[in-house]
C-alpha cells in the first residue's frame, strides 16, 4: 500500500510542491510550525532515512539544502533548520523549517493547520526564490 506521501507524489492527494526532480520531491507541510516549513521526499519508499543509498541520502541533502536558500531568501527568518524524525508517515522525509524564535521552532509539537491559500502563497514565494537562485530548472516548472 503506497504512503501518503507516496499519493501526494503521485497526485492522488494535492500537495503544494516547490521542487520535482527524477530522485525527490519538495512540498510544504499542511502542518508548519511556522510559514515556509517544506517537507523533502524521496520518490522510493524508504521508511528510515538511515536505510536510504548513500547517493539518494546525499541528494535529499543537496536538494533540502537549496529549498533551505530559497526559505532563507523567501521569509528571511534568522535561520533555516533541519529535522530527519520520520514518525509521522513511514517515508523518510527531512523538514526544512524557518526559525524565527530559537529552538522551539524545530518543535513538531507546535505545528497548526495552514489553509490552501496560506500554503500556496508560501509556495509561491518559495518557488520565486528558485527561480530567481537556481538555474538549472529543476524547480521552475513546478505549480502546485
Amino acid at each position: 500500500m503506497p504512503t501518503l506521501f507516496t499519493r501526494i507524489i503521485d497526485g492522488e492527494i494535492p500537495g503544494m510542491f516547490v521542487w520535482r526532480d527524477d530522485e525527490c520531491v519538495s512540498f510544504l507541510s499542511i502542518n508548519p510550525v511556522n510559514p515556509g516549513h517544506a517537507l523533502v521526499v524521496p520518490r522510493a519508499e524508504v521508511d528510515v532515512w538511515l536505510d536510504l543509498e548513500p547517493p539518494l541520502a546525499a541528494h535529499l541533502m543537496t536538494v533540502a539544502q537549496t529549498i533551505g536558500k530559497a526559505v532563507q531568501a523567501a521569509f528571511s527568518p534568522l535561520r533555516v533548520g533541519l529535522l530527519i524524525a520520520g514518525l509521522e508517515v513511514p517515508h523518510t522525509h527531512l523538514h526544512v523549517m524557518p526559525i524565527h524564535a530559537g529552538e522551539s521552532d524545530l518543535h513538531l509539537d507546535r505545528a497548526e493547520n495552514a489553509s490552501p491559500e496560506e500554503l500556496e502563497t508560501n509556495a509561491e514565494k518559495i518557488r520565486a526564490a528558485l527561480r530567481s537562485t537556481h538555474r538549472d530548472g529543476q524547480a521552475t516548472g513546478v505549480s502546485s
